[in-house]
């Protein structure tokens, strides 16, 4: 199967199989744990399903473990380009630092006797069994996303083309979650959509990035998961949603899609570099052909 069919076949499975998870949602304006499992696993079951028509085989997904180094650059990212706008929003006053409904739960299940403890406890938590449940919810979608949609995209196109169609893809699945089932960040529609969709598209180009040097799709599950935890679990819930901060924090506002495009920069342009690199290290070495003495062209004789 070529990769166009490929892409083609995945993506109605996807889209289909996404549909029976949206409805309810959007009917009943409310979702449950079963939607959001279904939802999000649904781009990992229609690759698995493409795969095996295709192949009859669930080889190259990219089931292989990426290097330490892929995998820490995967966890540690989100931070790098979140916390800049969290920090910047808790010192100028424009949201609260420490949401003071937030420690109410630790604070009572472990009898916490201070602030500091209780912030502490969060962080463990949301560090260890955190971040289970939120790789285990973003492995649905990166055996997807990142383990059929990337590489098949790769064989068609340049990188360039290859993380913004799958971004314009996996930013254009979140829509109808976002106008018609309430998963915005509380500002005027248009804008959670365009700074949501902004940066979407422009962390994409990390995700394929990590998915292509890598070689593993675990690679992008753990970023797609440390970026869920770090902003939906810890920095959202650190902010007290106060006066301006709706519209600057969050996956909806205006900071994290300002810092996720200068992040697609730097992505694009260690890519061209790489790519500079192999083109000059492959490139033929041309030996201009000496003209032959009196001395090489009596040797040539004998030889």
């Amino acid at each position: 199967m070529s990769p166009k069919k490929k892409v083609t076949l995945f993506l109605i499975l996807t889209f289909s199989f996404s549909i029976l998870s949206i409805v309810p949602v959007i009917l009943t304006g409310t979702g449950t744990i079963v939607n959001t499992i279904t939802l999000m696993w649904s781009p990992g079951l229609a690759a698995i399903l493409t795969q095996l028509i295709a192949t009859r085989s669930l080889r190259g997904l990219g089931w292989r473990i990426g290097s330490a180094r892929s995998l820490g650059i995967a966890f540690i990212l989100p931070v790098v380009y979140a916390l800049p706008v969290y920090a910047i929003t808790w010192l100028t006053g424009k949201g609260g630092f420490l949401n003071p409904y937030l420690f109410h739960a630790p604070t009572r299940q472990y009898a916490s006797p201070d602030l500091a403890s209780a912030v502490a406890i969060f962080l463990l938590i949301n560090l260890t069994k955190g971040m289970a449940i939120q790789l285990g919810l973003a492995l649905g979608e990166e055996i997807g996303w990142r383990g059929l949609l990337v590489p098949e995209l790769a064989k068609m196109n340049s990188f360039t083309k290859t993380a913004l169609i799958s971004g314009i893809i996996w930013a254009s699945w979140h829509m109808p979650l976002v106008f018609l089932a309430g998963y915005n960040g509380g500002t005027p529609l248009a804008y959670s959509a365009i700074c949501f969709a902004v940066m979407i598209i422009a962390i994409s180009f990390p995700f394929a990035w990590l998915r292509l040097k890598s070689g593993s799709l675990w690679t992008a599950a753990l970023l797609h998961a440390s970026h869920n935890l770090f902003i939906q679990d810890i920095f959202d819930r650190l902010t007290d949603p106060t006066g301006f901060s709706p519209y600057i924090t969050g996956e909806f506002g205006i900071g994290l899609a300002l810092t996720s495009v200068v992040l697609a920069y730097v992505f694009l342009r260690m890519q061209r570099d790489e790519s500079l690199r192999a083109q000059t290290v492959q490139a033929p070495l041309i030996v201009q052909p000496k003209k032959p003495s009196a001395e090489s062209s009596s040797l040539s004789v004998h030889i």
